[in-house]
């Protein structure tokens, strides 16, 4: 058998580029990669919508991967359980209500069913910006991640989404990008991002489901950005409400793409 490195790199670089190219014009676009924007990605693809999520980092799965303090391992409550179930991530009861898995094996069986639902993941990609037009998120503003850390003067690409979810986590960028360079008023109780409160895990776990929606026509936010936006708990490595806020997220914009 004959290889040829050229065929190789055309291989990588057509293929790329059809996908991208393709997902330029999206029904949602995810930014950032975490266990919310994962579930999220698979519950709306899985649907037939076209999903694009971007993700800066090398590898998606946000904090997870680390469960507490780089012990590989992560706690998921009975609410969160049906998510478990559904990707056939294992795991086992350690008291009544609290199921532990492989942090590892989580993240990845999250990745891996996501992109057999048919989203398509692009890493290294930072969203930089957003779209608005007349008042609304209409897309998002692109760029390669390595660019902004090395302060090149590149300039962007966008992408157009029906709906934009920001991932981001607890700095909720996409938010705070809205309110300082838009002046918008969120639909949040400060109208902007307060950030989120010291640690309660009760009160975290549940205000991240409660909190997940949208914020500003066209943009919904999950996970830690969620509780970041409403101001309120982290809750550290017990993952069920992340879990849920993703599916409650793809449920709520299944609900819009369909009426």
């Amino acid at each position: 058998m004959k290889l040829d490195e050229v065929v190789i790199s055309k291989a990588i670089v057509e293929n790329y580029m059809k996908e991208m190219l393709d997902h330029l014009d999206s029904d949602v676009a995810i930014v950032g990669a975490g266990p919310s924007g994962m579930v999220a990605a698979y519950y709306l693809a899985r649907e037939g919508y076209k999903v694009a999520v971007f993700e800066r980092r090398l590898s998606p799965g946000g904090g997870m991967w680390g469960g507490g303090m780089m012990f590989n391992k992560i706690v998921v409550q009975e609410e969160g359980r049906e998510i478990l179930d559904e990707f056939q991530i294992r795991y086992a009861e350690y008291e009544k209500g609290y199921y532990v898995a492989d942090s590892v094996e989580a993240t990845a069986t999250l990745i891996a069913r996501a992109a057999e639902a048919g989203a398509k993941f692009f890493n290294l990609i930072t969203a930089e910006d957003v779209m608005v037009y007349q008042g609304r998120v209409t897309g998002l503003v692109l760029n390669w991640t390595p660019v902004g850390l090395n302060r090149l003067h590149v300039d962007p690409i966008v992408a157009r989404a029906k709906y934009v979810i920001d991932g981001t986590g607890h700095d909720a960028e996409l938010l705070q990008i809205l309110t300082r360079k838009m002046g918008a008023q969120l639909d949040t109780p400060t109208g902007g991002v307060p950030g989120e409160k010291s640690m309660n895990a009760l009160e975290g776990e549940l205000d991240v489901v409660k909190n997940t929606r949208e914020v500003y026509p066209g943009i919904f936010v999950i996970g830690m950005a969620a509780n970041a936006a409403f101001g309120s708990h982290r809750m550290g490595p017990i993952f069920g409400g992340m879990l849920l806020s993703g599916k409650r997220v793809a449920e709520q914009i299944i609900d819009k793409l369909s009426s």
